[in-house]
């Protein structure tokens, strides 16, 4: 197992453990880097995650899920996910998540990715609720469950005010808005997967949390990757009767 996947795979999927929505029962299992075991156990819980990762490493002839390159695949990007056949995705998805009610990934066709984006815009059903009556919770979750980019602005200890562009629903489209400064977390009672933060900082966010600092080029494919997920979004909901 790959220490360096394991730990920015904590990095990312810390923030949605801790508001319960998915993960073991204990978040905090997530922050300690040391016990990079205990990351693996906890990362097999995530049922959605997992297949991910597991459909990636397969794609590409690896043998660990928790390979850096494929960890960074399913929440950033890379080549990795241009390797994989979408068809193929389907047909495992269609294996796991045969119960899953909502969502267009089952006509995704071409356009299915392995890719945290995919699960948030086409696997969950808030997309089509956001379609539907443009619910404004709807269009929160949509934003703060995806992977998004910011400036960090400012640092006050265990917090940060950084810049990013939210989501915004104009009725056809769902588009990044005007930039803006929100208040988020880098670390919690004195523990965290990043070394730090400084202003200027360039940083990938997942919900009230800064999961790394990264890359300009990292920055670019998440944001081109969310484009092209966010693409068939706005094609259903532009379509007559929909």
């Amino acid at each position: 197992m790959s220490e360096r996947g394991a730990i920015l795979f904590a990095r990312y999927a810390y923030p949605p453990n801790e508001l319960g929505y998915c993960g073991p029962a204990d978040p905090t299992a997530l922050l300690r880097p040391a016990d990079t075991e205990g990351i693996e156990r906890g990362a097999r819980q995530f049922d959605g995650a997992w297949c991910y990762l597991e459909f990636l490493a397969d794609s590409a002839g690896l043998d660990d899920p928790l390979d850096e390159r494929v960890v960074e695949a399913y929440w950033i990007g890379n080549e990795l996910l241009d390797r994989a056949d979408p068809h193929a995705l389907l047909a495992r998805m269609r294996q796991r998540f045969r119960s899953q009610s909502g969502g267009t990934w089952r006509d995704a066709g071409d356009r299915a990715l392995a890719h945290h984006s995919f699960q948030v815009f086409d696997v969950y059903p808030w997309a089509g609720l956001l379609r539907a009556s443009g619910n404004p919770t709807a269009l929160s979750v949509l934003d703060r469950c995806r992977i998004r980019t910011g400036v960090v602005r400012s640092v006050d200890g265990e917090s940060a005010t950084v810049e990013s562009r939210p989501l915004t629903w104009t009725g056809t489209a769902l588009i990044p808005g005007p930039p803006r400064q929100e208040s988020v977390r880098w670390s919690t009672g004195g523990r965290s997967l990043i070394p730090g933060l400084a202003p200027g900082d360039l940083v990938a966010l997942h919900w009230d949390w800064v999961c790394d600092v990264i890359t300009e080029p990292q920055a670019a494919r998440i944001e081109s990757t969310e484009a092209r997920q966010l693409a068939p979004v706005c094609a259903v909901a532009a379509t007559p009767g929909r």
